[in-house]
């Protein structure tokens, strides 16, 4: 896992370099996180309905981050294989995105951000 956390932020500022996206990020992420504790919550509770919810809310964040990454100049690398995926996905939205959050790179990146390509 460390392997794939210094891999991820090695490559966050190239990947996440249009203010569009940036922006998308800043809101959309905490959504997935919700949504994930939603989750957890539901479960445990017993609250089905709501566990359908958190999940919606968790795949709405991803697409839309999904939507925002096509704008980029530099693409996410694809996904090699479903656990690829998941672990990708619950790094980045866990400790990748927050720590570039916390380390100032958002805003630094905010702050030279490109416009999004068409």
């Amino acid at each position: 896992m460390t392997g794939l956390l210094r891999w991820q932020w090695q490559g966050y500022p190239r990947n996440h370099a249009t203010r569009a996206n940036l922006l998308l990020h800043i809101v959309v992420v905490p959504l997935f996180l919700v949504g994930n504790v939603l989750l957890v919550w539901s479960v445990v509770r017993g609250a089905w309905l709501m566990a359908v919810l958190a999940v919606g809310v968790s795949v709405v964040s991803i697409v839309v981050q999904g939507i925002g990454h096509r704008k980029e100049p530099v693409p996410p690398e694809p996904f090699t294989s479903p656990f690829n995926a998941v672990a990708r996905i619950l790094c980045e939205q866990w400790l990748t995105f927050p720590r570039f959050v916390l380390s100032g790179g958002w805003l630094r990146a905010l702050r030279s951000a490109t416009v999004a390509r068409g």
